[in-house]
């Protein structure tokens, strides 16, 4: 056979892009997306990818660079990551809640030097030009103002004679910077092989094994959780619904789904209880066949009233880290009442330990801090060495989640090994008496801190934003308490806040209840 014969390497990748690609080939009139009512083909999606990257070859843009997104969600970040990653150059999501320095510190850090941005955002990146004076082309996503581009002016320039690179599977494809809770944050670097090993993950654990399904998407695309749930869209070439980024609407939600059919969706446990309590909700036309939720417990309450309301749907639970692309985890319907505050078993794609403080495997119910390794284990924290090499340490990856696991294998997260509170020499495990605050009627969210004490080191300190109308004492929540935890567990004083502070990435920030603690006034 001749060399001029042979299938291009190219061709025969198995990324996002050769993916889009097939589906434009096979079905360039089916949905690949859906926004607002708008509707994207897979040509239309891989002819905007190429034409993208066309666009920024031409603008100096190569192998290996890197190119920064600041973007609420619409289809067109998706179709830029593609024409980005076409060219082998890395994309990198930046959280649009973050403030002007924090940004900044990403732009230095991925030293990237070409931003996109939504209209709406683009002040922010003004902003930012006055803290760094790295950026030098900024792409709007809308109307271009002075000194800036336009998305849909480069997707209207000729494609010419452009010719994609080879890219190689194990080549970077997204730095996803990680929410930074105990220090800067770092940026993981995720491969193509990464991202397919996600999508595995998806289509296994929500059994989307035909074309039938209706993806519809919520998370942000500046997350793991949003680029990892439609991974495998692009694999199987199923329609993928993203809905706009803004204030949390249940009816609205609910609505979209109706009108959409959606098949499979992700929210978070306190939105499902939300959408639950939506009067009218068995009388709705929803075709939902997966409810999946993460990133927070999910009470027995919550779990219930999702099995009501969508008795035919199979409920799954998943958990993960951003180093992980994301999930490792996944806790199916059937086992989630009894096995209430687990985070499931360990995917089959990874391997795990459970370990303790001298690296050596615990038994079933001891704690230790679970490591992982295995295809969907990103290649490290962009250029730092040094915290690549302690976050790998003899060879596996060291999640920072201290954990128990049962006798049938099923995964309970106890807490952060960096957020461990140490009471008159007894560990006490945030999440474990977390988990247990979260039963209370009266609590809508809790966190769990330390409190510097003379006598014992340290007490927790709880943190509680109530249900409407409601009030609690002290003393009322260690009664409740007494028949559930330990007494050295049990919160030595409660702090009743309107609402838990977040960061950006939406997680608890126990940084600032703590500051607030020490000093009431500086919250």
């Amino acid at each position: 056979m001749s060399e001029q014969t042979l299938i291009p390497a190219s061709l025969r990748r198995n990324h996002w892009m050769n993916q889009v690609t097939t589906h434009a080939e096979m079905k360039p009139d089916a949905t690949a997306f859906k926004f607002q009512g708008v509707v994207t083909t897979w040509r239309q999606a891989a002819d905007h990818m190429d034409a993208f990257a066309a666009s920024l070859q031409r603008r100096g843009v190569g192998f290996g660079d890197r190119v920064l997104l600041l973007t609420l969600n619409h289809p067109g970040v998706v179709e830029a990551v593609f024409g980005i990653n076409r060219l082998g150059a890395i994309a990198v999501p930046i959280n649009m809640r973050l403030t002007p320095p924090e940004i900044a510190y990403i732009v230095d850090d991925a030293d990237a030097d070409i931003i996109l941005v939504d209209a709406q955002l683009a002040p922010l990146v003004g902003a930012v030009g006055q803290l760094t004076d790295r950026l030098t082309r900024v792409i709007v996503f809308g109307a271009a103002g002075e000194g800036q581009e336009s998305f849909t002016d480069l997707l209207a320039e000729p494609v010419g004679d452009f010719e994609a690179p080879d890219v190689p599977e194990d080549t970077t494809c997204l730095i996803m910077y990680t929410s930074g809770t105990t220090g800067r944050p770092k940026g993981a670097m995720l491969d193509h092989i990464n991202l397919f090993s996600q999508a595995i993950t998806c289509i296994r654990v929500n059994e989307v094994f035909t074309e039938n399904d209706i993806s519809f998407m919520t998370a942000p695309l500046f997350h793991i959780a949003g680029l990892g749930s439609i991974a495998p869209n692009f694999i199987i070439g199923i329609p993928t619904v993203i809905h706009p980024l803004g204030a949390f609407d249940p009816v609205a939600l609910l609505d979209a789904y109706e009108a959409e059919k959606a098949t499979v969706v992700f929210n978070v446990p306190q939105q499902w209880q939300a959408i639950c309590a939506v009067p009218g909700i068995h009388e709705r036309d929803l075709h939902l066949r997966i409810i999946s939720w993460g990133a927070a417990p999910a009470s027995t309450t919550v779990l219930h009233a999702m099995a009501d309301a969508f008795p035919n749907a199979l409920n799954v639970a998943v958990f993960g880290q951003t180093e992980l692309s994301p999930i490792t985890c996944a806790l199916r319907g059937e086992d989630s009442l009894r096995k209430i505050g687990s985070v499931g078993r360990p995917i089959p794609t990874i391997q795990y330990r459970v370990v303790d403080a001298a690296g050596s495997d615990v038994a079933p119910g001891e704690v230790g801090e679970i490591l992982y390794r295995g295809p969907n284990l990103m290649q490290g924290y962009w250029r730092k060495p040094a915290e690549t090499a302690e976050a790998f340490e003899g060879g596996w990856f060291h999640s920072g989640d201290l954990v128990r696991q049962d006798e049938e294998g099923f995964v309970y997260v106890v807490d952060r090994k960096k957020d461990m509170i140490i009471t008159g020499g007894e560990n006490v495990y945030c999440a474990e008496v977390e988990n247990v605050l979260f039963g209370h009627p009266k609590v809508l969210e809790a966190a769990i801190y330390g409190r510097d004490d003379e006598r014992w080191g340290e007490v927790p300190v709880a943190a509680i934003a109530l249900q409407p109308e409601q009030e609690l004492t002290i003393e009322e929540l260690q009664e409740w308490l007494s028949d559930k935890l330990a007494r050295f567990k049990q919160p030595k004083a409660l702090v009743i806040v309107p609402a838990l502070p977040r960061n950006a990435a939406g997680k608890v920030n126990k940084v600032a209840l703590r500051a607030a603690d020490r000093e009431p006034s500086a919250v």
